[in-house]
């Protein structure tokens, strides 16, 4: 039962179900916006932390609260005040909708990708008696950012789609529009409920900027004494007004955490701008004229050689150069013509450039993990290179200059190419995974939708 405060806020949001979507608008105080979040999504974040605590256990070794308990140790000290409070109000508005949650709890809910993906690997050596065999951390997404002549209009266009485990690829279903007390108002996808940023990376901001990423691939360094990257986009994202300071607010206190590729376009002045971020080594490029892609290969080559592992920069049986390569070619193809349905019908692409046609599979830009016997992986380190591994292309998202000028984004969740994945068939199919029966979900086929 809420109170007649708490209902005074909760009706300062609003919630919308739409084509597999949880499109929310909050409102306010970091505290009320946090709560209105807590309280409408309160059943999804439950269901997302009953499959996150399984999956965490059979995927690490290690429980969930083991790593909660090495979040709050990490990180609960270095987290601003106003961050803090919009933590506190998810953790009370769930409570008031009945999942009683601490601050604590949103703390280590938050932190969970870049502790497994990011210290994890770094630490596990103390904990164990023998290092990782493989770092667990996966090669996230495909994206593309384009202006000036490369465009219709001249003006940016970016697309961008999440690559993850369908199990928690499920939940990236959350469309968040945030209007806060201080800042620049922004719309984003959430990789779950409850998140403070994107985590899945896609922003358009009320201050004529639209970012996303995808992962620098092999990434392996990690300093415990930063500040959380979840934590630094939030405030990048809320508070900067050109690509200029969005890296100026990432760079500060920087850890190395879910270490990215920033595809950046101000609507501003029509510039375009590709930020990598190592620890010790970033790379900023920029132009007014041309296209920048991300395929979790890493361009830089002091980041590539001195803070990565074999990322298959150059090597098209791995998915990075296999998408490296099949990037160029779509520029190429496309140049001068790209606008908004361009770039959802690239993030669409099922090209296999190692083998030669179209064909699905783990080395496309629309990955697909699932149905790929992987007869031709070649990254021993890469935990997602087994046969028919659930795993691959989990949505799409796009936006043009018109889009941002009025804060829309539109966005597809499922596949980007939008070929349905059903549960039961594909465990009947590869009986190997039938132990995730009851925490993978099916994602039907679903079409694009316009948030605004």
């Amino acid at each position: 039962m809420v109170t007649q405060e708490q209902q005074s806020i909760i009706d300062h949001a609003q919630l919308q179900k739409i084509n597999g979507w949880q499109h929310i608008k909050v409102k306010g105080t970091p505290y009320e916006c946090g709560f209105q979040e807590g309280y409408l999504l309160a059943d999804e974040y439950q269901d997302a932390l009953r499959v996150y605590k399984f999956m965490t256990l059979e995927t690490f070794g290690m429980t969930y609260e083991w790593f909660a308990e090495q979040a709050l140790k990490l990180h609960r000290d270095k987290i601003p005040t106003r961050w803090l409070e919009e933590l506190r109000g998810m953790a009370e508005g769930l409570t008031a909708a009945g999942i009683p949650t601490t601050t604590d709890d949103m703390i280590a809910w938050n932190d969970w990708m870049e502790i497994t993906g990011y210290w994890w690997p770094q630490n596990a050596g103390k904990v164990m008696s023998r290092p990782l065999m493989k770092t667990h951390r996966k090669e996230h997404c495909s994206a593309i950012v384009a202006t000036g002549s490369a465009t219709v209009d001249g003006k940016p266009y970016l697309g961008h789609e999440s690559f993850d485990e369908f199990w928690s690829g499920q939940y990236f279903n959350v469309c968040k529009r945030v209007e806060p007390d201080d800042g620049y108002a922004f719309i984003m996808q959430a990789s779950a409920p409850c998140m403070l940023s994107s985590m899945t990376d896609f922003y358009v901001t009320a201050a004529g900027l639209n970012i996303t990423e995808t992962t620098l691939a092999g990434f392996d360094r990690y300093d415990d004494a930063g500040m959380p990257e979840w934590v630094r986009i939030r405030d990048a994202v809320q508070y900067a007004a050109t690509i200029d300071e969005f890296v100026e607010r990432l760079n500060k206190g920087n850890n190395g955490g879910y270490a990215n590729a920033w595809l950046i376009a101000d609507h501003n002045t029509g510039e375009i701008a590709r930020f990598e971020q190592g620890l010790e080594f970033t790379s900023l490029e920029r132009t007014f004229d041309g296209a920048y892609f991300g395929c979790n290969a890493v361009f830089d080559p002091r980041i590539r050689n001195l803070e990565c592992k074999d990322n298959g920069f150059n090597d098209p049986r791995q998915q990075t150069g296999a998408r490296r390569q099949r990037w160029m070619e779509l520029i190429d193809q496309y140049y001068g013509k790209i606008d908004l349905e361009v770039v959802k019908k690239m993030l669409a692409d099922t090209y296999d450039v190692y083998l030669g046609y179209n064909c699905p599979s783990s080395r496309d830009i629309c990955a697909h993990y699932d149905v790929d016997p992987q007869y031709y992986a070649d990254d021993p380190d890469a935990v997602w290179n087994i046969p028919f591994y659930p795993a691959g292309s989990c949505d799409a998202k796009a936006a043009g200059p018109d889009d941002v000028k009025h804060l829309k984004m539109w966005g597809r969740y499922g596949r980007a190419d939008g070929v349905e994945f059903v549960a039961k068939d594909f465990m009947d199919q590869h009986p190997l995974w039938k132990w995730m029966d009851g925490y993978l979900e099916d994602r039907p086929t679903q079409p694009w939708t316009l948030f605004d």
